[in-house]
């Protein structure tokens, strides 16, 4: 019955949502063939698609989580809070860095390993999203030297 009464919520949500994607967000010029108009109205479509199955599927057995499982779900809002704000001073390597650099010390990984794939993640994703695919990220405290 709760998920039921969630997914409703959610299907509300979301048509509210594509709403306004399809009528209030224009754009006054198309840069690529899908252009910046299609992806909310996407979302949106596959929202109210995903949120009406939720609606109409039977119910299944529910499941409770335990205190520390939600104790890691705060803690990763947190952190999530924490990218967000750190993302345009710091710049994307820092605040990528960090983020995954804990999020993986929260998932059990090993300091050095976890560090490697911080350092990894917010490297080579700066430079495959900044020079491939040519979006702009902000350098933050690197800008001096890219």
């Amino acid at each position: 019955m709760v998920d039921r009464l969630f997914a409703g919520v959610l299907f509300l949500v979301a048509l509210g949502y594509t709403y306004i994607a399809f009528t209030a967000i224009k754009a006054p010029f198309q840069y690529d063939p899908l252009g910046p108009e299609s992806w909310p109205q996407l979302l949106g479509i596959v929202a109210l698609l995903c949120s009406g199955y939720l609606f109409a599927r039977p119910e299944v057995a529910s499941f409770g989580l335990k205190l520390p499982t939600w104790g890691r779900l705060a803690i990763l809002v947190v952190l999530l809070f924490g990218y967000a704000e750190l993302f345009r001073p710091a710049g994307f390597i820092v605040a990528t860095f960090a983020f995954c650099s804990l999020l993986s010390l929260m998932l059990g990984a090993r300091i050095l390993p976890a560090l490697g794939f911080g350092a990894a993640t917010g490297v080579v994703g700066f430079f495959l999203c900044t020079r491939v695919l040519e979006l702009n990220l902000p350098a933050g405290v690197f800008a001096a030297y890219l």
